[in-house]
This record gives C-alpha cells, structure tokens and sequence, in this order.
C-alpha cells in the first residue's frame, strides 16, 4: 500500500485540490498524509473564502521523504508562495525528485517546484499565469488538462486548475498507487 505526502503551507491551500486527490488516493488503497511547515492545522480555503482546516501528520522539517511513495501539491495561489519561501519545503520537495519517486502538482502549485529547481528539460502545464515562470525555469508549457512528463528522474503530473481535478485524480492513481 503506497503512503502519499501532500504538501501544503499553514494557510492558502485550494480546498478542493486537497480533498479531490487525498480521497483519489483512497480510492485506490493508498494512505494520504499531510505535511506541512507548521505542525497542528492548516486552513484551506474556497478561492478567496476560508474553508475546512484539516489536521497535520509531520512538518516538512520532521518528515523523512523516504516514507513516502509520492507526493502531491495542491495549489491556491497562496499555498505554493508561501511553501516556495520556506527552505524545510523546498527540499522535502526535491528529495522526492532525488529519489525518482513521483510527484504531482496543480494549478499555481508547480511554484514550488520552480524554487526546487526541478523542471528544467520537463514538458509541464499549470494554472496559465505560471507560463512564463516555468518557461525561464527551463520548462516546456503546454495547454493541456495534465500532463505526464516521465523524462527525467521521476514521473511529473501536472494539471492546470479545478475544472481538471477528475484527470488529474486519474493521473495521480495511475502514477502512485
């Protein structure tokens, strides 16, 4: 049974892009656990509007990626501008790229794995405001609903928004668990 490390900050996560893969990951007999730079809870949010809080298993400090069989990082625009900032994310997120394990990101989430340093030479989609970003990062951008870029050390599936979540739940179970 594969166990999955969702990445999020304290504050900012889309809700929806938490909860449509964690129970993706379920569904298919894996076991989703939340990590984040603060220990308790985060709260996610419904575009602008608080929503859920939801309770944290380890801090990225204190998590061994080697637990884990993948990860995934939801997006919200705050989520990943706040992950990006701190260290103890950044290279929890880059180990699991050391270690060829996979990783999936959506919607603004792929900032985080910009400041990783981590898709050059990988063909990736996002939210469309990351476009540019990914491009000076070394990334290819395509329009697309997700993407499974598997040149590299791991597979990478990114998504573009919530319109996307049912292929990007698809994508994550095919490549996770």
């Amino acid at each position: 049974m594969a166990t999955i490390a969702f990445l999020c900050a304290p504050e900012g996560t889309e809700q929806i892009e938490l909860t449509e893969p964690w129970k993706a990951v379920e569904q298919a007999g894996g076991t989703p656990r939340l990590i984040s730079t603060e220990s308790g809870e985060i709260q996610a949010f419904n575009h602008l509007d608080k929503g859920d809080t939801f309770e944290v298993h380890a801090t990225a400090a204190d998590a061994s990626p080697a637990d884990y069989d993948g990860l995934v990082l939801p997006g919200g625009v705050a989520n990943p501008d706040l992950l990006r900032t701190e260290p103890a994310a950044v290279a929890f997120v880059k180990a699991f790229f050391d270690a060829g394990k996979p990783v999936a990101a959506i919607c603004h989430a792929p900032w985080t794995l910009i400041e990783a340093d981590v898709v050059r030479d990988r063909t990736v989609t996002s939210w469309p405001s990351l476009r540019t970003d990914l491009r000076n990062a070394g990334a290819t951008w395509v329009d697309e609903e997700v993407k499974i870029c598997e040149g590299g050390p791991n597979v990478l599936v990114t998504s573009r928004k919530p319109d996307d979540l049912e292929s990007f739940c698809q994508a994550v179970q095919k490549t996770m668990v």
